[in-house]
């Protein structure tokens, strides 16, 4: 008996969703010659909430109330302005891709350290391995000299913030955000995130951009498969396969993206740095496997 086309497409979601996420920190990088990493955020995130804005209008989706509507605007700040903001920022100083999806995707080791104080969960000894784990695999990966140089403090601290905001956002989106409709929670989101962005473009750039072929590209993928698409798509996987599957699927990222941009950008990684970077998936499938985590 043929496998049905839900079936198929159930099983081939999950790294199609894998490819289309790591995808975005080639698009950013592939755009970023053309504007600020702010400018570019500031018209990702405008033009993101005009689709959305027409999507909550033709599919007459509920708007949250205003509570909810400040719950997805803090989120949205996280999320939005601190992870991504960070990551475009970390790209433009010159660290590498890879390396940029890497520090974010620490995020569940982090979140397992903070997950006692705000979700009532408890670290077992096996979290904790994890969390060692991804911290010995991130010395590994800074030990390759050329990718310490190839990014400023600047962008290494900016790397730190995207995994800072995407913890924060992900704790507080599960405690605040949980029953807001996400059409209508991420249009707020993308519109906190536009007003903030082009406050910083108008403070820190000059709000110039290069409206050539190649980034009319990357800001179109950005918006429409990106922040559109793929994250449609995210929450179709949620629906219909267990969460902690879904969430599993972000250990590929770092691996995906480096191979990318090792074939787009010649971006490459001692052997050393390589190890690393398995280490890390390793530290993070500890942290987020089944049963460690006790309520």
């Amino acid at each position: 008996m043929k496998p049905s086309f839900t079936a198929l497409s159930i099983r081939a979601a999950p790294l199609t969703f894998v490819f289309l996420w790591s995808t975005g920190f080639i698009a950013a990088k592939f755009g970023m010659p053309y504007a600020g990493p702010l400018t570019f955020l500031f018209a990702r995130m405008g033009l993101t909430m005009l689709v959305l804005a027409a999507v909550v209008a033709v599919m007459r989706v509920r708007l949250p109330s205003p509570l909810d509507a400040w719950h997805s605007l803090v989120a949205g700040v996280l999320l939005q302005v601190l992870y991504l903001g960070g990551v475009f920022v970390a790209l433009s100083q010159g660290v590498p891709a890879g390396i940029s999806a890497l520090i974010p995707g620490l995020q569940p080791i982090l979140t397992a350290t903070l997950a006692g104080r705000f979700l009532g969960e408890r670290v077992t000894a096996l979290q904790w391995g994890g969390f060692a784990l991804g911290l010995i695999g991130v010395l590994l990966v800074l030990n390759d000299r050329n990718v310490v140089m190839s990014g400023g403090l600047l962008g290494w601290l900016a790397s730190v913030i995207s995994l800072l905001g995407i913890t924060l956002g992900t704790l507080y989106q599960k405690r605040y955000c949980g029953a807001i409709d996400w059409r209508s929670g991420n249009l707020v989101q993308f519109a906190g995130a536009t007003l903030l962005f082009a406050v910083g473009a108008y403070a820190f750039e000059t709000r110039a951009i290069d409206w050539t072929p190649q980034f009319i590209v990357a800001l179109g993928w950005s918006v429409i498969v990106l922040s559109v698409l793929t994250i449609a798509l995210m929450y179709w996987l949620i629906r219909r396969i267990p969460a902690s599957r879904v969430a599993s699927l972000f250990y590929l990222v770092p691996a995906t993206t480096a191979v990318i941009a090792w074939l787009m950008f010649g971006e490459t990684l001692n052997a050393l740095a390589i190890a690393g970077m398995v280490l890390c998936a390793a530290g993070v499938f500890l942290v987020n496997y089944r049963g460690a985590v006790r309520t």
